[in-house]
C-alpha cells in the first residue's frame, strides 16, 4: 500500500529518525523540511537510513534492558 507524501507539519518530531528530517513512511523514506518533502530513492541511502535505524531500536531495547536489571535489582535490596 502506498503512503502519501508526509508534510512537514503532519510529521511529529517522535516520527523522525533520531532528529532528523528522515521519516519512514510504509517502505519508503521521506525527505521532509518545510518547503516541502521528497522521496528518498537511492538504494544506497536509504540502505544506511535502515542500517541506522535498526541500529537505534537495538540501542533502545539495550538502553532499556539496562534499566529494567537496575529497577529489578534495586527492588531485591529492598
Amino acid at each position: 500500500m502506498s503512503h502519501p507524501a508526509p508534510s512537514w507539519a503532519s510529521v511529529r518530531r517522535s516520527e523522525r529518525l533520531a532528529g532528523t528530517p528522515a521519516v519512514r513512511r510504509g517502505a519508503d523514506w521521506w525527505l521532509v523540511s518545510p518547503s516541502g518533502s521528497m522521496l528518498a530513492q537511492d538504494p544506497v541511502f536509504t540502505g544506511e537510513l535502515d542500517d541506522f535505524a535498526a541500529d537505534l531500536a537495538a540501542a533502545d531495547r539495550a538502553v532499556a534492558e539496562v534499566r529494567a536489571q537496575g529497577k529489578a535489582a534495586r527492588k531485591a535490596r529492598s
